[in-house]
């Protein structure tokens, strides 16, 4: 009798507890939703960058991209992210290690330090280090003496976008890291190998993937950055001039079609990134799903 009196609330459980027992037409409703936001937030300003480029022809495109100021920002985009990223890579995985393996004082502060750069606008952290670097500054003196360039120059470029980029990486390790826990490590250690062994044949291929979507986020940033790096970088054209700058310059002189085209070519750079996130995904969706934990 017990039996029967609790089967029904069994069922009403169960029913309740199921992810799709919303009626089909709540289901399509939500999905409209998202695929609505997705096709005007997403999707129609990056058909409408790739439809302004070719406004004027093919010719003024290639022309565009092929100025010397235009090839001159691309490369100081792509020096900035290969110089950013090896870095925020190195951080990333010692910061995680360390707070995700140890226990030690200042950790919470460590992990507030991490994510300090996403509580302080772009433009704050450029101004930072005009504070720090400037003529006005302490330094500033005696950098101008020993002939040391920091502000208007490629290292105050780079400084800024590490400064905004560093919490990537980290703050991708560390959730991972923690719910792995020391057990590997552990038992690597106690079988007589060494830190540094335990680190590349242990740890390192568990956390390889969740690296790697650090990394792709990480690049994203560097490349696509605007505030910190416009404060820092005196909009020297051919010189210290980003990619997102020099879209700003172009745009500003109303060569609109011009400025599309630059910024055509960050959207490529980005969708090539996504690309490659995907196809990974889809060859190693299985270990990436269980080196992230999901």
């Amino acid at each position: 009798m017990a039996d029967v009196a609790i089967a029904p609330l069994l069922a009403f459980k169960s029913q309740a507890a199921s992810p799709i027992s919303e009626k089909p037409v709540a289901r399509f409703v939500l999905m409209a939703i998202a695929f609505v936001f997705m096709a005007v937030f997403l999707l129609l300003p990056l058909i409408i960058v790739f439809d302004q480029a070719f406004s004027k022809g093919l010719e003024h495109f290639v022309k565009t991209l092929g100025e010397p100021d235009t090839l001159s920002a691309v490369r100081l985009t792509l020096t900035v992210a290969a110089i950013s990223v090896p870095l925020n890579l190195v951080f990333g995985v010692a910061a995680a290690w360390a707070i995700a393996k140890f226990e030690f004082k200042g950790k919470a502060f460590l992990i507030t330090l991490i994510d300090l750069p996403f509580s302080v606008s772009p433009v704050i952290s450029g101004l930072v280090y005009v504070l720090l670097f400037g003529a006005g500054s302490a330094l500033g003196p005696w950098l101008k003496s020993h002939g040391i360039e920091i502000l208007f120059a490629v290292p105050g470029i780079a400084l800024a976008t590490i400064f905004v980029t560093f919490p990537f990486v980290a703050r991708e390790l560390i959730p991972l890291m923690q719910d792995q826990g020391t057990g590997d490590e552990e038992a690597a250690l106690s079988l007589g190998a060494s830190g540094w062994q335990t680190f590349w044949y242990v740890t390192l291929p568990n956390i390889r993937w969740g690296l790697l979507y650090g990394v792709l986020l990480c690049n994203a940033r560097a490349m696509g950055e605007f505030g910190a790096v416009s404060v820092v970088s005196g909009h020297i054209r051919g010189l210290t001039n980003t990619m997102p700058l020099h879209v700003e310059i172009l745009y500003n002189e109303y060569n609109a079609a011009g400025a599309f085209a630059v910024a055509s070519l960050l959207a490529a750079l980005a969708l090539v990134t996504l690309v490659l996130k995907t196809l990974l995904e889809m060859r190693y969706g299985d270990n990436i799903a269980a080196s992230r934990g999901h």
